[in-house]
């Protein structure tokens, strides 16, 4: 096992220099955007901003890496307008973890209660309402206080937002099922809207 070891760490030793060398930029970007000095957003962002000035000069001495330090340098500048924003604004976090972790476990669930194995057309159409609803009755149950501070308007137009939803939806599976005569419905309905005075 000792030989077998030795022998690839042997084989490997001429990129170890260039992975060293780039897993040390990695590891000052992810320092910096760590933040533990509190820095405002305009001073994470000049640091951040001057260490890929320095990758980029450097370059050469990531070896065969280099082309990975011009992909980061990319997909930074690409996220560059939006990275920023968890600095300026207090108790923003950091990364979308926790909405991705509960989006998870929303569908895991969904999944189990119903039996699919993907995501229920339900959501496309409620999904808004849904998650807010299932994430709201994992803090705590819902009781007859709830329900009687609720704004009757504000639901009414919920409810007919999700409605007109599902119709656009129906009339989408309709003209899918059959084209023309869903087409020749309309002609019909706006034939008809015509003759009226």
């Amino acid at each position: 096992m000792y030989h077998l070891i030795a022998r690839g760490l042997a084989r490997t030793a001429a990129l170890w220099p260039a992975v060293q060398v780039a897993y040390g930029w990695v590891h000052q970007a992810a320092h910096i955007l760590g933040n533990e000095a509190g820095l405002d957003a305009g001073a994470v962002r000049r640091r951040l901003h001057g260490l890929i000035g320095a990758m980029i000069r450097h370059q050469s001495k990531a070896g065969r890496l280099s082309g990975a330090v011009a992909h980061f340098r990319k997909v930074t500048r690409s996220y560059s307008p939006a990275l920023f924003h968890c600095y300026a604004v207090p108790d923003l976090p950091r990364t979308n973890n926790g909405l991705e972790q509960l989006f998870g476990s929303h569908r895991h669930h969904d999944r189990r209660a119903t039996g699919r194995k993907t995501a229920s057309p339900a959501m496309v159409l409620r999904g808004s309402v849904r998650l807010l609803a299932a994430t709201a009755t994992r803090l705590r149950p819902a009781d007859a206080r709830d329900l009687a501070c609720a704004d009757r308007g504000q639901w009414r137009a919920l409810r007919a937002q999700l409605d007109e939803r599902r119709h656009s939806r129906v009339l989408r599976t309709r003209f899918r099922r059959d084209p023309q005569r869903y087409l020749g419905e309309l002609e019909r309905l706006l034939c008809q809207q015509a003759l009226l005075p």
